[in-house]
């Protein structure tokens, strides 16, 4: 099942999302169905609060179909160490059309679950670093934004508002 992308302004992308403790088949279809997801919107990462679920649960594929060994699912997602400084344009689903200059570390070692609720770690540089702390982020309630100067972040919110009245954001 295709989810809409919900979009910047509804509040439950910045509600920090609950902690998953139930591992069955309705979370591996919800995993199946944010893939599924992710894949229409054209994205490589996808958090649950971006299709109106306030779960901590999140999907990538930086190869974006390419490489089936390349997705991965992590529930309860907690970034344990950072290293280095990428500086890289970045967007996000839930603010479509709008890119921004944001520098993050440059490899980041995260810990989760996988659909099963087994513990493991995993280590990603460029940008599945980048994807790693931008759906973690999603998952404590912050956008992309939140890393770019208070100047271009109120310019986003305008033309954000502007859309709104427009009925051209929805």
């Amino acid at each position: 099942m295709i989810y809409p992308i919900v979009k910047y302004g509804d509040p439950v992308l910045e509600t920090p999302a609950e902690t998953i403790t139930e591992f069955n088949n309705d979370l591996r279809k919800l995993a199946d169905d944010m893939f599924e997801s992710m894949y229409a919107a054209h994205g490589v990462g996808l958090a649950a609060p971006q299709i109106g679920i306030g779960k901590r649960i999140v999907v990538i594929d930086i190869t974006f179909k390419e490489d089936p060994e390349a997705k991965m699912v992590l529930v309860n997602p907690e970034i344990i160490k950072i290293e280095g400084r990428q500086r890289s344009s970045e967007g996000c689903l839930s603010l479509p059309d709008f890119r921004e200059e944001v520098t993050r570390p440059n490899v980041v070692t995260v810990r989760a679950q996988d659909l099963g609720g087994k513990w493991f770690e995993s280590t990603g540089e460029g940008l599945l670093a980048r994807a790693f702390l931008h759906e973690t982020d999603h998952l404590n309630g912050k956008l992309f934004i939140t890393h770019v100067s208070a100047l271009k972040r109120d310019m986003i919110r305008r033309k954000v508002r502007k859309l709104q009245r427009a009925g051209q954001w929805a």
